[in-house]
């Protein structure tokens, strides 16, 4: 089984089609809002570690999972007594989907099998409101991720593309639109050659 990036979990549920464009096609582009993301993500992974409040914290750390094949990196995680504390940083607020805390559960998955030790929550840190969420690795998200995974690793193995689908909630931040075009993709096909014909005057 190859291992899955963490991330691929993030791009699935937020959009399928672009877990496939990035993890298939191998296509990126980046726009303010993945600019801002990124830098946020440099400043949570730059330093050594350090101890603070009790805790020692470790930064852009190397975890996997050989027994459900993920690996990625985590942005911070907090050893409380010991104990694994995941934190990932996302430069906006906190969504209605639960793409990030389905990519912080791998997270947790991952630093389960490599410590020995339950992992119960996590964190993300949101940049617009600089707050913590606390995130619960509760059964219905360690399923939900689970499942995420396998759909990804799924379509990424059979190097399928997923279809367009225009949300106008989603579309219009993601960076890739202007690659996936996911308006004209919507047109193609039957009702793509009906308008050309009408558009020449050609009876169809």
């Amino acid at each position: 089984m190859d291992s899955l990036p963490l991330s691929a979990l993030q791009h699935w549920l937020f959009c399928a089609r672009q877990c496939c464009l990035i993890h298939v096609e191998g296509l990126w582009s980046e726009n303010r809002l993945t600019a801002e993301g990124r830098i946020l993500h440099e400043r949570a992974d730059a330093g050594h570690p350090e101890s603070r409040d009790g805790a020692r914290i470790l930064r852009a750390v190397q975890i996997g999972s050989d027994w459900h094949g993920l690996h990625g990196v985590a942005d911070i995680v907090e050893l409380r007594d010991g104990q694994p504390y995941p934190v990932e940083y996302k430069r906006g607020r906190p969504k209605a989907h639960r793409a990030d805390e389905v990519q912080l559960c791998g997270q947790a998955i991952c630093l389960e099998e490599m410590t020995g030790k339950t992992v119960p929550e996590g964190a993300l840190f949101y940049g617009k409101n600089r707050r913590r969420k606390i995130v619960a690795m509760d059964d219905v998200l360690r399923d939900l991720t689970l499942t995420t995974a396998a759909r990804a690793r799924a379509a990424i193995d059979a190097g399928r593309l997923q279809p367009p689908v225009f949300d106008d909630t989603r579309c219009p931040a993601c960076s890739l639109q202007t690659l996936c075009q996911p308006k004209l993709q919507r047109i193609r096909g039957p009702d793509w050659m009906a308008r050309c014909l009408s558009r020449t005057g050609v009876p169809e």
